[in-house]
């Protein structure tokens, strides 16, 4: 298990969002695609589904995702892992029950700001530097001002209808962290507690 929370932080880590730069040249359709996917996200509101995660060495964890944007995100981990991860809309928070740990990043510095902002920008800080093509969907990699020193993120969405499935993180050094979520549900206007964290003990 340590091995997966060294994965995670680097997950949430890796990829800052930095000031911003041009997007990479595309075609006409791959535009049109980066579009879709920003007004899908954009209509996103308050859900939650399960979700997967696969470290670099093959290891999986398992939990529960919920979004309530703009700014609010909580990835609940299931036993045997002590990982819970919020985002109140400004501090992202990572604590491991049972390593006694308890981390705090600003969001603007972490994956999550791509998609918890009010306004899904994805050529403001960051720049889309690959659209992929696959049977049911597509993907949209995006990367930091400063290229692969800062790592890159992958989006995967279906197509018909679009739905984000999932999301692959890359450090610095090449390692991959692939979140793949479940279907997403709507939920009613949750609390501010979910989205929050304090020290224990």
């Amino acid at each position: 298990m340590r091995a997966t929370r060294r994965v995670t932080l680097a997950a949430i880590a890796a990829f800052a969002v930095a000031p911003p730069f041009a997007r990479a040249a595309t075609t006409p359709e791959d535009d049109a695609l980066v579009a879709k996917a920003v007004a899908y996200l954009d209509a996103l509101s308050s859900v939650k589904g399960p979700f997967q995660q696969t470290d670099p060495h093959g290891g999986v964890a398992n939990g529960e995702f919920y979004l309530a944007r703009p700014g609010r995100a909580r990835f609940q981990y299931q036993p045997p892992s002590g990982l819970l991860i919020t985002s109140d809309g400004k501090t992202v928070i990572m604590s491991d029950s049972k390593r006694k740990t308890f981390q705090r990043f600003p969001l603007r510095s972490t994956p999550l700001a791509l998609f918890l902002a009010d306004r899904i920008h994805l050529d403001r800080g960051v720049r889309v530097t690959r659209v992929d093509r696959s049977a049911n969907g597509f993907s949209l990699t995006a990367e930091g001002a400063h290229g692969v020193k800062q790592g890159q993120i992958t989006l995967y969405f279906n197509e018909e209808p679009i739905r984000l499935i999932g999301w692959a993180v890359t450090d610095p050094q090449g390692r991959s962290t692939r979140v793949s979520l479940g279907p997403l549900t709507p939920m009613g206007t949750p609390g501010a507690e979910l989205f929050t964290q304090t020290p224990s003990g």
